[in-house]
């Protein structure tokens, strides 16, 4: 948004690219149009492109300020009668609830990911190895006895005992 302030062209695609999808919804579903909601969304931008010296994310993130824009671009557009047909009433435009975690939840989290690295890094080093490929990139215990050329009922022994002594450590942490 600061790069958008200083005349980035470059930054309003990003910000398109990251948000059109959601700012769209948001728009046809308060006009019932997609016409309607196609012409909402691009006021969005033209007055984003104007206005992004405006944006304080001390009062919100990027997101909920654009579905905010949205919104009410799309309600102006009821209330002036600009719209065609097939648009629900202003009182339908209900507001939208701002879903970003809290800064408490997110420092929370944050934590409890550093206890787990911190965990995993106390187990031997094929456990971390194949929990973490489970785990966190995807790959099922099948895939992994077989990368491994162990049988299966191995590959899921050595990752349940990893997993039993993975909770034992962050049990004792808490």
């Amino acid at each position: 948004m600061a790069r958008l302030a200083a005349g980035d062209s470059d930054a309003l695609e990003e910000i398109y690219q990251a948000t059109r999808v959601k700012l769209f919804g948001i728009c046809f579903r308060i006009l019932g149009d997609r016409k309607e909601a196609e012409d909402a969304l691009q006021d969005v931008y033209v007055n984003l492109w104007q206005r992004a010296d405006r944006y304080d994310p001390e009062r919100a993130s990027p997101i909920s300020w654009l579905a905010t824009f949205a919104r009410n671009r799309a309600i102006d557009r009821l209330r002036t009668g600009k719209v065609r047909g097939g648009a629900v009433p202003v009182e339908e435009a209900a507001p939208l609830p701002d879903e970003t975690p809290l800064a408490d939840a997110l420092l929370i989290d944050a934590e409890r990911n550093a206890q787990i690295h911190t965990c995993l890094n106390t187990l031997d080093e094929k456990a971390q190895k194949y929990i973490r490929s489970a785990f966190f990139e995807g790959n099922t215990y099948a895939q992994l006895a077989e990368k491994a050329d162990v049988p299966l009922g191995t590959m899921k022994s050595w990752i349940r005992r990893g997993l039993m002594r993975l909770r034992a450590c962050l049990e004792a942490s808490e």
